[in-house]
């Protein structure tokens, strides 16, 4: 049973890593079995297909990030500096992953959503799911602002969805330009964008 636990962790580790750091199309099962040194009938014994395994990875993906996320949204945080520690956690995240392979990375639910969204639905709607969370947790964020008078926004959740495609828009075009740097951006970005009466300053 142990054996069987760790060949599906490392088949859920290497088609994050994988898809995250290439593409869904470009990674085939031949390509995640050899990388997590699991045979491709144990593949199969675990996921019907690649996109029942893209699924369960990003899922574990989330679930391991949720605690730190949970932390980092805190609403014993000032949301100001929640908003604010979130903006450089992307950053660092992002140039910590372009010093490992060379090139910017993204945001690996958006890639694959955007890559396959009209191609396949289980993938389409597990981005979308991801997306819902990050929203929430947003939301909640822009809301507790507004609540003092920090931010001038109408509606927090409109709200939270510009800023999650303003972090999109900004992920592509550091993946194009292949510079993280492009996201030290995001504060300024953000602060446009709620309004926000204080600016962001570095948290010590």
């Amino acid at each position: 049973m142990g054996r069987h636990s760790d060949a599906r962790e490392k088949l859920l580790e290497a088609a994050l890593d994988l898809i995250w750091t290439s593409s869904y199309g470009g990674v085939s099962v031949d390509d995640i079995c050899e990388r997590a040194g699991v045979n491709k009938g144990s593949f199969y014994h675990f996921f019907p297909s690649k996109s029942d395994l893209a699924v369960a990875a990003y899922e574990a993906h989330w679930q391991s990030a949720q605690p730190d996320l949970d932390r980092l949204f805190s609403s014993a945080t000032d949301p100001i500096e929640r908003l604010q520690r979130w903006c450089t956690r992307l950053h660092e995240t992002q140039h910590q992953k372009f010093l490992t392979y060379g090139y910017v990375v993204g945001c690996p639910y958006a890639n694959a959503g955007s890559e396959l969204a009209t191609q396949d639905p289980k993938i389409r709607a597990k981005a979308q799911e991801m997306m819902d969370r990050w929203l929430d947790y947003l939301e909640a964020t822009i809301r507790d602002a507004q609540l003092q008078g920090s931010a001038e926004v109408d509606q927090p959740r409109a709200a939270a969805t510009q800023v999650y495609s303003c972090v999109l828009g900004l992920l592509l075009q550091a993946k194009i330009q292949n510079d993280p740097a492009v996201l030290l951006e995001l504060e300024s970005a953000v602060n446009r964008l709620l309004r926000i009466r204080a600016p962001l300053h570095p948290v010590s």
